[in-house]
């Protein structure tokens, strides 16, 4: 990812993370210390907006800030104040980063995806891997896991905009999630945290013959999801690590920087040490 013409002056970079509930995020601490690490301070807002204050709260960060981070529910929204969406972003049709300088969108969700997956030694080329949720993170997961060479199908119970999801990126429909037959489930649906918590988009019936489960979700660290795939005997992954390396991706952004795949696994085995 070559960021060289996005690189902002100073030394203080301030940032934010916008989405409908992120007081519990752990994006401001990741942020923070990526950029210290790089030389930098900054300052990192978290800001929960609801439906109807997003077009004024967008208005502010793309004033005020260098960049902004896009979480739950508007990685779609966003893209309808910028005037350029890019690389990923714009292969996947969601943004979880803007530089507010150029009012540019990039997606750095996949990438982060994909290399905590390498991380864990789960192999998905070759794969049937089912997507649960077509929203911002469903769009970017599946759609890296297709560029990975998985054989990838999704399921959101809104038909009309599964349909085009699925059009838009190549992958399959599932009529039915709880069928059975996936190697790897991965849910991007948000369920399981916040005020449904406890709660599992699918039954113990979807991990029948599966290996893997992963949850975009990180806090609760074990999320009903994962609980019900532990308990089928799967292998399970939470999406602390992704969090982790689609910061630093977006923060190389930010700063103009090449990425170094080695690099983001050292940083992120310094991060896991300060904070035990």
């Amino acid at each position: 990812m070559d960021g060289g013409m996005y690189a902002m002056n100073g030394k203080m970079i301030r940032l934010a993370l916008v989405g409908k509930d992120v007081e519990k995020s752990h994006s401001a601490r990741i942020h923070t210390f990526l950029l210290n690490h790089f030389g930098y301070g900054c300052e990192y807002e978290s800001v929960s907006v609801a439906k109807e204050d997003f077009d004024s709260v967008i208005a502010y960060l793309l004033g005020d800030f260098d960049g902004f981070n896009v979480t739950i529910p508007y990685k779609r929204d966003v893209m309808a104040y910028l005037d350029e969406v890019s690389g990923d972003a714009f292969d996947c049709g969601s943004v979880n980063t803007v530089l507010t300088s150029t009012r540019q969108g990039f997606n750095t969700d996949g990438a982060g995806f994909l290399l905590m997956l390498r991380l864990a030694g789960i192999e998905v080329n070759g794969k049937k891997v089912l997507v649960l949720g077509g929203g911002g993170s469903g769009r970017s997961t599946a759609a890296a896991l297709k560029r990975a060479g998985a054989s990838v199908s999704v399921y959101q119970r809104r038909r009309e905009k599964l349909k085009e999801l699925c059009n838009e990126l190549g992958v399959t429909a599932a009529d039915d999630p709880e069928a059975g037959g996936y190697d790897i489930l991965v849910n991007c649906t948000g369920v399981g945290m916040h005020d449904s918590e406890g709660i599992s988009p699918v039954s113990a019936r979807a991990f029948i013959g599966a290996s893997h489960a992963i949850d975009l979700i990180y806090r609760p660290a074990v999320s009903e999801f994962l609980r019900l795939a532990s308990e089928a005997g799967l292998s399970t992954l939470n999406g602390k690590a992704m969090l982790f390396y689609q910061a630093y991706y977006a923060d190389c952004i930010y700063l103009g920087r090449e990425t170094d795949d080695t690099e983001a696994m050292g940083l992120y085995e310094m991060f896991l040490g300060e904070t035990l």
